[in-house]
């Protein structure tokens, strides 16, 4: 199954190739309540809601997806959790002496997430570069800690493309990381009985057409049951929490006017527009920088 998040808060299961049906009300959410954790007390009752939805899936209108908005899936998770330097060859690109077996994992702000029908909004950083990096997303369905390797798929909802957006510098990452639209998710999230096996996921990404970034889950460092684990065994996870896998090699800088496709094998694409935006200026980043290394294969 397919569960999108669209126009004002309202969820959707996505049918085909191009429309949607509403199950808001099947559910029993409402799109209006505030906080928006519609989508994270769905995923914590999908085995006593699915029968509900399946059930109810003939007889409710579809809306043609070109004619919504794509909200990022889960917008209020307890937290999202990101692994640098997570494919050998980024790492040699950027001369990066650790890995993410080894060096563990950061914490990108709630407030980041943006969806595939939202554009990436450049803060306003002059002298300095935005950079893309596509990343596979990991939706966890259970709440748990301390689990073994081999319990992750029990613990895993989903999966979704991802996109870490990072001003480039020196500074604190999750400083850099954290401007808001910075984490765009979706287009929706694929549920794991649909997607299969998760370690042979094809990804690409694209700016204005080029192919930048081409890897395989096959070559990540530390794999998905590896970061399912190491996550679990620092903190609880949560229904809805999502994992950023990490990037390939290929990063590069985007600019507005610029747009970004990422497509992920069995999880579907999203094309997100690059704007300048307004906000963002900060005394941390009024020293251009100047890196001081060579990307390298």
């Amino acid at each position: 199954m397919r569960i999108a998040r669209f126009n004002h808060g309202r969820i959707g299961v996505v049918v085909g190739d191009a429309q949607l049906v509403d199950i808001t009300e099947v559910i029993g959410e409402d799109a209006a309540a505030w906080p928006p954790q519609g989508t994270v007390r769905l995923i914590a009752r999908f085995a006593e809601l699915r029968p509900l939805i399946e059930q109810a899936l003939p007889s409710l209108p579809r809306l043609r997806l070109a004619d919504v908005t794509l909200r990022t899936p889960v917008p209020w998770p307890n937290k999202v959790i990101a692994y640098p330097v997570n494919y050998h060859d980024h790492g040699r690109e950027m001369q990066a002496g650790y890995r993410a077996d080894v060096q563990g994992f950061f914490l990108k702000p709630c407030s980041s997430l943006s969806g595939a029908g939202e554009p990436v909004e450049l803060p306003e950083v002059p002298g300095r570069e935005v950079h893309h990096e596509s990343e596979l997303a990991i939706v966890i369905g259970k709440q748990c800690r301390g689990i073994a390797r081999e319990q992750w798929r029990e613990v895993v909802f989903g999966y979704a493309c991802l996109l870490d957006m990072v001003v480039r510098g020196k500074e604190e990452r999750v400083f850099r990381k954290a401007f808001d639209t910075f984490c765009p998710v979706g287009p929706w999230i694929t549920t794991a009985d649909e997607v299969g096996d998760p370690t042979q996921l094809e990804m690409k990404l694209w700016v204005n057409g080029e192919l930048k970034q081409h890897a395989s889950t096959r070559d990540l460092v530390l794999d998905i049951p590896g970061m399912v684990q190491m996550a679990a065994a620092v903190m609880t996870l949560h229904p809805g929490d999502i994992i950023a896998t990490g990037t390939p090699a290929g990063v590069g800088p985007v600019k507005n006017g610029d747009t970004v496709r990422i497509a992920i094998d069995r999880l579907g694409e999203m094309s997100v527009p690059v704007v300048q935006g307004t906000l963002g200026r900060t005394p941390v980043f009024e020293k251009p920088y100047t890196p001081d290394i060579i990307k390298q294969r």
